[in-house]
């Protein structure tokens, strides 16, 4: 069965960065899409970003151009987060087709 764990996260300063990783185990297939979601305190889960493994992606209109997501090897899914804002505290879930990984806090503070 396919499972999703999640390491990386922490606490950073507004305009530092932090990398999150999500390693896919159980399965001898490429896994595709791979996804990222977020959800704020007290607020709806939120997409990310997308990485297939033709390597086309995107990204959601808050993070586009500041987070990156990358996959390599093909079952190990990154997103590195540049110049963070408060706005981007919450926790971070890596997700692909219905399963999900056990999330990372994430939280951008002075």
């Amino acid at each position: 069965q396919l499972r999703l764990e999640q390491s990386g996260g922490g606490l950073v300063q507004p305009g530092g960065s932090l990398r999150l990783s999500c390693e896919a185990f159980g399965t001898p297939f490429d896994v595709d899409p791979m996804r990222w979601y977020r959800q704020a305190p007290g607020r709806e889960r939120e997409f990310v970003a997308e990485e297939h493994s033709s390597g086309k992606t995107r990204y959601g209109d808050s993070v586009r151009g500041r987070f990156t997501v990358s996959r390599q090897p093909q079952n190990r899914l990154f997103l590195q987060m540049d110049n963070l804002t408060p706005e981007d505290t919450g926790v971070y879930f890596c997700n692909v087709w219905a399963i999900w990984g056990q999330g990372a806090q994430v939280t951008v503070s002075s």
